[in-house]
């Protein structure tokens, strides 16, 4: 089990990652609340296809738990029963979590397949915790971090029940996002912890400081990111369908965002400077550059060209790819030769 360990552990990464994808997918197209409840979708297990499944009609079963759309109002079953000719109140509950009651079949499908991603990367995450008892006379810090992982996983489930109760509370969103990148941290943690590098890697305080500070301003700048979304979202909602009037009116967040993405650039470029300059071997760099460049012209893409198709998700995908990057960077200077 062992030699598969660091196998699983990058699996699980990949998927943590799937799901950051789908979320991005999820925010772009507006289907957070195309699930209304939670764990399930609508009161099933596989959410319906057509508005039918959540009419009332004469002579159908009902399950307890399952849910109907009647006057605008999502009603939910007490028991399994069978519907007469008329509608029978005593048989149902209104949900109370929240008065949103909207089926739009596409926004359903994409939240229910983001629940699906996230169920499969916490499959993965338990199996690499589980993997992880073999490292426990050897590195105790592997195996506790695993399950630290999975305690995460639960607690990000959890939050996720909390924004769709919430009706997409922004400041929940903002932490389901954060929590996120904190699984990806710690997973990236037991990778680094079980691989064996031969690669000798020469820094100085000054280089690892640098790291932290360009890691802290990646993560302010993630923070400030979803905060403009948000602007966004509020403008849809607002009947600003036109994607060219979204930032008319931008607030100074998204000023403060777009004006630190040139010192995330600098900050990075001196990062790259020192790595050449000091002779080591930190290969990462380049693809931070890379990232940052990239997450650079995705901005510039939506605020010039009218928000092109995905290019939202891409820019929050490449942030918490640079995020990852960023990340092993330090776990890589720390067992690194101080000068």
């Amino acid at each position: 089990m062992k030699k598969y360990f660091l196998r699983i552990s990058k699996t699980a990464l990949v998927l943590v990652y799937l799901v950051i994808i789908a979320g991005a997918l999820v925010r772009m197209t507006g289907s957070g609340m195309g699930c209304p409840d939670w764990p399930k979708c609508f009161g099933y297990y596989i959410p319906p296809t057509e508005i039918s499944q959540l009419t009332w009609s004469e002579n159908r079963d009902f399950q307890k738990g399952q849910v109907i759309i009647k006057d605008e109002t999502l009603l939910v079953a007490t028991k399994d029963f069978k519907t007469g000719q008329t509608f029978d109140k005593t048989n149902w509950e209104k949900y109370t979590k929240h008065d949103y009651a909207i089926f739009n079949v596409y926004h359903t499908w994409i939240e229910y397949l983001n629940r699906l991603a996230g169920a499969l990367a916490g499959l993965a995450c338990l199996a690499m915790a589980i993997g992880s008892f073999w490292y426990w006379k050897t590195n105790k810090k592997i195996t506790l971090f695993s399950w630290l992982v999975v305690f995460m996983m639960g607690f990000q489930a959890w939050l996720g029940k909390t924004v769709v109760d919430s009706v997409l509370s922004p400041l929940k969103i903002t932490t389901h996002m954060i929590v996120a990148l904190l699984i990806v941290a710690l997973i990236l943690y037991v990778i680094k912890k079980c691989t064996v590098s031969n690669t000798n890697l020469e820094t100085n305080s000054k280089f690892n400081k640098l790291l932290w500070l360009t890691l802290c301003l990646s993560i302010a700048q993630i923070i400030m990111g979803t905060q403009v979304r948000q602007h966004i979202d509020n403008e849809v909602k607002n009947g600003v369908t036109a994607s060219v009037l979204w930032l008319q009116n931008p607030t100074l967040i998204f000023y403060i965002h777009r004006s630190f993405s040139l010192l995330v650039l600098c900050l990075n470029g001196y990062l790259f400077f020192q790595n050449n300059k000091i002779k080591s071997s930190f290969s990462k760099i380049n693809w931070v550059i890379v990232l940052i460049v990239a997450e650079i012209l995705t901005g510039i893409a939506m605020f010039y060209f009218d928000f092109p198709f995905a290019s939202q998700p891409i820019h929050l995908v490449l942030a918490s790819l640079l995020f990852g990057f960023q990340w092993y960077l330090i776990l890589e200077s720390r067992k690194s030769k101080l000068n």
